[in-house]
């Protein structure tokens, strides 16, 4: 079935902003669970009653979180405003998703071994780097051979969340597992440069610099293990390792820890954050190396420190 004239328009629309594929597929998404809703009536002919109505839907009968609504909102409003080229009117009071406070799952350093342990492969060297670096599962995915400085100790993290790039470290004790892997990585990326296969490159980067695509520098630091054929033509790419091969890696050697814990590929990153404040690590240097705009969503990892509640030492501990 060929796409809808209208969903073709809102994704050329988001990717002539440079939002990112992640929030493509989000709105994509909202807004064809709109669409169905309002039974495939043309959004154009729709507006705001119909838009509160969608959000009340979403909150009272299928519960969903207050993030969650609060992006639905923002894909519909992205379309009436940016692709339809309509003021939605004032949604008026519409009953909202609640918004709960709640604390990130943190591993103990001992639990990060547990887990590791149980790891192997890809995912083992995906999880060092996310407990190491601090990074987000599809910052590390994303990673090309030109973004791990060695003599730096650094990472590059480009076009992360909000499409912002930053520094963090890299950790020394992952340097030896990582160079064995980039000298294998390199021995199929010497096959693929042979056999005209090359690596997707950002926006128009290709068409500046086309023989960048079979450049060493642009290789994934994870690239996947099959092939894929450009749209519309015949020649080969590879992309990077796909995020669901490394979750459902974790979440088994979670399972296979007996830590007891709902932990995910997302638990290494707040660890990270988490063991740095517990070293006293200053918190303006943490918020820098995860790349969080404010320093207040930093704070949150102040209220999971290894020190009890709020530093308190429980009554019983005197007895």
């Amino acid at each position: 079935m060929p796409p809808s004239p209208l969903l073709t328009a809102v994704r050329d629309k988001l990717r002539t902003l440079h939002y990112s594929r992640r929030t493509e597929t989000a709105y994509l998404g909202w807004i064809r669970r709109y669409i169905r809703h309002h039974r495939s009536v043309h959004p154009g002919s729709l507006g705001a009653p119909e838009i509160v109505a969608f959000l009340t839907w979403l909150a009272l009968a299928r519960r969903v979180a207050a993030s969650t609504q609060n992006q639905a909102l923002a894909a519909l409003l992205f379309l009436y405003r940016e692709v339809l080229g309509q003021k939605v009117g004032p949604l008026g009071v519409m009953p909202r998703a609640r918004q709960g406070h709640r604390v990130p799952v943190v591993l103990t350093p001992e639990e990060v071994v547990k887990v590791l342990a149980q790891l192997d492969g890809n995912v083992k060297l995906v999880a060092l780097l996310l407990y190491g670096a601090g990074l987000r599962l599809s910052e590390a995915l994303e990673l090309r051979v030109k973004d791990v400085d060695f003599g730096r100790g650094e990472i590059m993290v480009r076009r992360g969340k909000g499409q912002k790039d930053r520094v963090t470290v890299l950790p020394m004790s992952a340097v030896p597992v990582l160079r064995t892997h980039l000298a294998r990585v390199q021995t199929g990326w010497r096959k693929d440069v042979a056999e005209g296969v090359t690596v997707p490159l950002p926006d128009a980067y290709e068409v500046k610099h086309p023989k960048a695509a079979a450049d060493w520098a642009w290789c994934w630091v994870f690239p996947a293990a099959r092939r894929t054929k450009v749209a519309g033509e015949t020649r080969l790419q590879r992309w990077h390792l796909h995020q669901s091969h490394v979750q459902r890696g974790v979440a088994r050697g979670v399972r296979a820890s007996g830590i007891g814990k709902q932990a995910s590929c997302h638990t290494f990153r707040h660890s990270f954050a988490t063991h740095l404040l517990e070293n006293h690590s200053d918190i303006r240097t943490v918020q820098e190396l995860l790349g969080h705009r404010d320093v207040s969503t930093t704070m949150i990892y102040t209220h999971v420190l290894n020190r009890g509640a709020g530093g308190v030492r429980s009554p019983l501990d005197r007895l």
